[in-house]
């Protein structure tokens, strides 16, 4: 597995990170959330007991890309993480669609790829492992106009993965896959934040990227 013994794995991000996380993002009685970070913790904690790896959510509901530069320094630094994943970018589109007329709320192309440069330029001295993981929009139609400009979003991920040596994780191409046998009300009631099986699903996608060893045994 990419993961090393006795690190921290922050998981940075919004309302699909966040889900529910009480405000430390860690510790008992489901501090972390009740999505994909809290499955990636169950599945570290089973299969890899003996690397001692911590899981922090700090995902926010609601938080675009300028808002993760912005609590970047209380959320991130200080915890020195050495992995570091970030999820970002769905409220960037999203605020240009629900709330169309408020152009400040959201973040353009050239300002969220500004912010992911930024954190990731600022994690350089701590972070070994970054993983940057794709918005999306679970829908199959790529005409659709918000998948549509979520896959720019998308590609931006891509571009810096590439250059910065990031681990990519295409979350919008996972779900495509999944959609071939569901409707996406099956997996989320407004196409963006997955029920227990999508952030499942969502978990998975990220640790097999991480070489996971789901039969290891310990």
């Amino acid at each position: 597995m990419l993961l090393e013994k006795n690190t921290k794995f922050l998981l940075f991000g919004d309302s699909v990170t966040d889900m529910n996380r009480k405000e430390q993002g860690e510790g008992l009685f489901e501090a972390i959330g009740v999505g994909y970070p809290a499955d990636i913790q169950s599945f570290l904690a089973t299969s890899y007991p003996d690397y001692n790896i911590r899981v922090i959510n700090k995902g926010i509901s609601g938080n675009t890309s300028r808002d993760l530069v912005k609590r970047f320094d209380t959320d991130v630094a200080p915890y020195k993480p050495e992995n570091l994943l970030i999820l970002i970018g769905i409220n960037d589109v999203w605020r240009q669609f629900d709330t169309p007329l408020m152009t400040e709320e959201a973040c353009t192309p050239e300002e969220y790829e500004a912010n992911l440069e930024w954190i990731i330029d600022r994690s350089r001295d701590f972070v070994k492992q970054l993983i940057l993981v794709t918005p999306y929009y679970i829908e199959e139609n790529t005409s659709d106009r918000m998948r549509a400009r979520m896959d720019e979003y998308s590609a931006i991920v891509r571009k810096l993965a590439e250059k910065h040596g990031a681990i990519f994780v295409d979350m919008q191409a996972a779900w495509v896959k999944l959609l071939k046998y569901y409707h996406s009300s099956y997996i989320t009631w407004d196409r963006i934040h997955p029920n227990s099986q999508g952030a499942l699903y969502m978990a998975k996608t990220i640790l097999n990227r991480l070489d996971f060893d789901y039969n290891r045994e310990i």
